[in-house]
């Protein structure tokens, strides 16, 4: 079966070149398009989805506010928001309403194609995030960090957690199993007291145990 894609982008040329452009992917179609992320709500209640990509900024309800929807309406469709803009803000503030990815438009399409296949896989798609921001924007009453509870193995998985890396390029990385680096990645979620890999790593990084 292939992919169920729902797009929005208030932009009518962006939106048919986003279609056309996904279209000619393989085993992927596009079942809505939207020019808001309101017109893209109202088509899910007739539509099955796997996957929505939406640009952030648009009139009326806005990506992020989209995905705040899509988590409490239909929380397991993730999202890929997209924008034009290289602003730390707008992806801490799309990892806050609950998105899977944040992408700069500029993306190749080949690059587009890789995102939604690791998406779907369940791996989270960000752009580099730098510690400042995060440690700014994320205030945790702990102002030191765990570091005597997290092993010298758990703070390299949490980097490389950190650089989008799954469990199996984690496991080729550091030479252990999969199913051991999987048991690492829970013991991990669970001392920071989290079940998202992505706000784990936000965690870690403004506890400053990477």
């Amino acid at each position: 079966m292939s992919t169920r894609i729902a797009l929005a982008d208030d932009q009518a040329l962006v939106l048919k070149g986003l279609k056309s452009l996904v279209e000619d992917m393989t085993d992927i179609s596009v079942v809505i398009e939207a020019q808001s992320g309101g017109e893209l709500l109202s088509a899910l209640d007739g539509q099955d989805v796997d996957l929505v990509i939406s640009d952030i900024r648009m009139p009326g309800m806005d990506g992020i506010e989209l995905t705040r929807r899509l988590r409490e309406m239909k929380p397991e469709i993730p999202v890929l928001l997209l924008t034009t803009f290289d602003d730390q803000d707008l992806m801490l503030a799309a990892v806050e309403a609950g998105a899977q990815g944040f992408l700069l438009k500029d993306i190749s399409p080949e690059d587009l194609e890789a995102a939604i296949g690791d998406i779907m896989a369940g791996r989270s798609l960000l752009q580099p995030i730098s510690t400042s921001p995060v440690r700014q924007r994320y205030a945790y009453h702990d102002d030191s960090a765990p570091t005597d509870t997290f092993s010298e193995r758990e703070v390299a998985i949490l980097r490389l957690l950190a650089g989008g890396y799954s469990n199996k390029e984690i496991a080729r990385s550091i030479h252990l199993a999969e199913g051991t680096v999987k048991n690492y990645v829970s013991d991990i979620l669970a001392k920071l007291e989290t079940r998202d890999r992505t706000r784990a790593v936000l965690k870690a990084i403004t506890l400053r145990v990477i």
